[in-house]
This record gives C-alpha cells, sequence and structure tokens, in this order.
C-alpha cells in the first residue's frame, strides 16, 4: 500500500488546492493531509480560521474514502504520522519545503520521500491563483477574471464566504469584494435597526464596478417568550433593485438576553456568561448555544438564500 502526504493552509479552497489534491489521491492508497494550524498559519500569512477551512476541506472530498486530515503545526509534521509516508504532493512554489522534509528524514535514518511536483495553475489574467487573490476579488476560485463580480458590505470572514458559497451556487463563478462600510446603526441592533443595517450594507457597498452588493447585519427581537437574533440580508444590484430576506432565528438563554436589554452587545453577554470558549471564538455564539450544531457561516447562508428568493423566483 503507498501512502501519500500533501500539506497547505488551503484558505480558500480553489483550483490550485483541488489539483494538489487530486494528485494525492492518485498517488496514493491512503492520503495524509497535513492542515496548518492557526498558530502555524499567522506566524506567515493571514488566514481563515482552521474550523472553516477543514470544513471546506471535508465538503471538498465528501464522498472519498482512505483519507484523515490532521493539524500541521510545523513543515515536516507529526513523526508518528510522517514516518511512513512514501509520496509527499508538492506544488512547484513548495518544492523547496518537500526538499527540506527529505533532508530531516535523511538525518533520522529514514529514506527520502518520492517528490510529486504539480505545475501552478494560472487564473485567466496569467498570474498563479491564490486564496489572496480571490479574497481580493481578482478571479474566482477557478481563476475567471471576469466573473460576476459581488460585493459584501462587512470584512467579518462567516459573512463574505457565506456570501461566495451562495452566489457559487446560483451564478457559478463569481469574484467577491469584501468592503468595509458602516451599518449606520448601533454596535447591537434592536429589532427594525437590523433590516436597516442590512440595507445600509448593502447600498454602502454597491459600485459600478460590481453587479450587485450584500449587506448583512445579526439583531435581537423581543418576543412574548423571549429575546431572539434573526439575521436579516439586503441585496442590491445596479439596476435598483433592492431585495431583502431573514434568517432562521433563536432563542438566547435568559442570561444573556438580560444583559443584552441592559445594554451589552451579545458578544460581550456570551463572554460574560460562557467565559472565552474556544467554539464561541470559532463558530460565533450559535455555534456555542447549538453545541456546534450550526456555525455562524451556516446561518448566514440561509438569509443570503431569502434575499435572493425575489431574484430567483423572477420578482
Amino acid at each position: 500500500m503507498t501512502v501519500a502526504a500533501v500539506a497547505g493552509t488551503f484558505s480558500l479552497l480553489h483550483a490550485g488546492h483541488e489539483a494538489l489534491l487530486e494528485r494525492a489521491f492518485q498517488e496514493g492508497d491512503e492520503v495524509r493531509i497535513g492542515l496548518t494550524t492557526d498558530a502555524f498559519t499567522s506566524s506567515r500569512k493571514k488566514s481563515l480560521p482552521y474550523f472553516l477551512r477543514e470544513k471546506a476541506l471535508r465538503e471538498y472530498l465528501e464522498g472519498r474514502s482512505g483519507y484523515i486530515i490532521f493539524p500541521l503545526e510545523d513543515e515536516f509534521g507529526p513523526d508518528e504520522l510522517m514516518d511512513d509516508v512514501d509520496v509527499l504532493v508538492v506544488s512547484e512554489e513548495t518544492r523547496a519545503g518537500g526538499e527540506r522534509v527529505n533532508s530531516r528524514r535523511v538525518e533520522r535514518g529514514l529514506p527520502p520521500l518520492r517528490l510529486s511536483v504539480v505545475p501552478v495553475v494560472e487564473a485567466s489574467d496569467g498570474s498563479k491563483i491564490s486564496s489572496t487573490g480571490i479574497m481580493e476579488g481578482r478571479y474566482g476560485r477557478n481563476g475567471d477574471a471576469c466573473a460576476i463580480a459581488v460585493a459584501v458590505g462587512s470584512l467579518n470572514p462567516a459573512k463574505v464566504l457565506a456570501v461566495r458559497s451562495v452566489m457559487e451556487k446560483v451564478y457559478g463563478e463569481v469574484r467577491v469584494f469584501p468592503k468595509d462600510v458602516p451599518s449606520g446603526v448601533p454596535d447591537q441592533p434592536f429589532g427594525d435597526q437590523t433590516r436597516a443595517g442590512a440595507i445600509n450594507r448593502a447600498k454602502g457597498a454597491l459600485s459600478d464596478d460590481v453587479e450587485m452588493a450584500v449587506g448583512i447585519e445579526a439583531g435581537v427581537f423581543e418576543t412574548p417568550d423571549g429575546l431572539y437574533d434573526i439575521q436579516y440580508c439586503c441585496i442590491a444590484s445596479r439596476d435598483g433593485l433592492l431585495t431583502v430576506g431573514m434568517g432562521p432565528g433563536f432563542r438566547y438563554p435568559d442570561g444573556i438576553a438580560e444583559l443584552v436589554r441592559k445594554g451589552m452587545t451579545v458578544g460581550d453577554s456570551v463572554t460574560k456568561v460562557y467565559g472565552e470558549t474556544d467554539i464561541g471564538k470559532r463558530q460565533g455564539a450559535i455555534g456555542l448555544l447549538s453545541k456546534g450544531l450550526l456555525d455562524r457561516k451556516a446561518l448566514t447562508e440561509q438569509s443570503v438564500i431569502a434575499a435572493m428568493v425575489p431574484r430567483l423566483g423572477g420578482l
């Protein structure tokens, strides 16, 4: 049995990453995928949180078997997982790293790995496809520099990823431009302020260089049985059309609700009640309260889909 390994940040999975993964499955009966930890990644470049990168990897690999994903804390990987590997899949750019891995193996009395080198995948503008280029809106995941352009009125990674996910399902390849625009409402919106904030963000992000802009705002709503979180999404397009949708709501525990009513934001209230929890930082309040069954990206997608319904339905 041949064991292949491949490693990377895999921030915003794209055609270049897919080429590496496909080669690994061609080379090995078993594939070990090293995914850089947030700590290792932050020492080199800005990236999405580990849990979002891992989730995207698993979604891409759905239906496959014979692989594991493990946290990579340095360029060599844990000895217990790497010592019996036969083939290391690298790109032309990371070949030097593969050679360093082999040098260390030889020093430890192990045979060097066979390096399987994957050519660089280029975007349609002739540049190398990179997660950075995609996140800056220069091209889509597959490198199309002429894909439909969508702005997002936020720099929040979960919101941007949610918009990208929905728009890719609708239009295929898209270019997404995160923009830091004001919501025009308080940091903790109540009731109708939530809808207004989403509309303000969408209008503020709309410009002549994009086809449409998306604004997302989460707020709290008083109901007869407690305080609910509901997310609004507004989509504005250059033709003047404005469509709004809402995501599903959920009720906050009474302890959090009381603090929010007294003027604290939901985020600060959650921290005060539950402390600095790992899942709270990674997946938001909904991740904490649902015990990981739902994360903020998935919740946000529902509001974006709802705002797209009038457009898809022929409004």
